[in-house]
């Protein structure tokens, strides 16, 4: 049995330049294969479509990638002030954002709570 399940007003799929199958076998594409698959993609779409998936974390990576096939006049014409900025960060080598890392301290951890020594309450 089918089911047809609705979509919310708020689905991020409809706000994409390309169809949600090209949208899939870009993300799923090794960054080899990657500059092939875009060919047959007008510029300024490709534009588009780079901003829309630097916009989100889990394609940010893939935006940026996208954004390098693009010169800066299109990537300029793509919605919202981003286009520069996705530009300038296309041509600088890729490095992968550290989410959840953080520094270790020597200082170690107390769940006693902070108390003086010798205070009377």
């Amino acid at each position: 049995m089918n089911r047809a399940y609705p979509i919310s007003v708020d689905d991020p799929a409809a706000d994409c330049p390309v169809a949600i199958e090209v949208l899939g076998r870009l993300m799923g594409a090794e960054a080899e294969t990657l500059p092939s698959l875009l060919e047959g993609i007008p510029e300024a779409t490709r534009a588009r479509l780079a901003v829309y998936l630097y916009g989100r974390s889990h394609t940010h990576e893939l935006g940026i990638r996208i954004a390098a096939t693009c010169e800066r006049r299109a990537l300029q014409g793509a919605p919202g002030l981003i286009g520069d900025a996705l530009h300038d960060l296309s041509r600088k080598p890729y490095a992968p954002t550290s989410f959840g890392t953080r520094s270790v301290s020597s200082k170690g951890i107390s769940l006693g709570g902070s108390h003086q020594v010798g205070a009377r309450t």
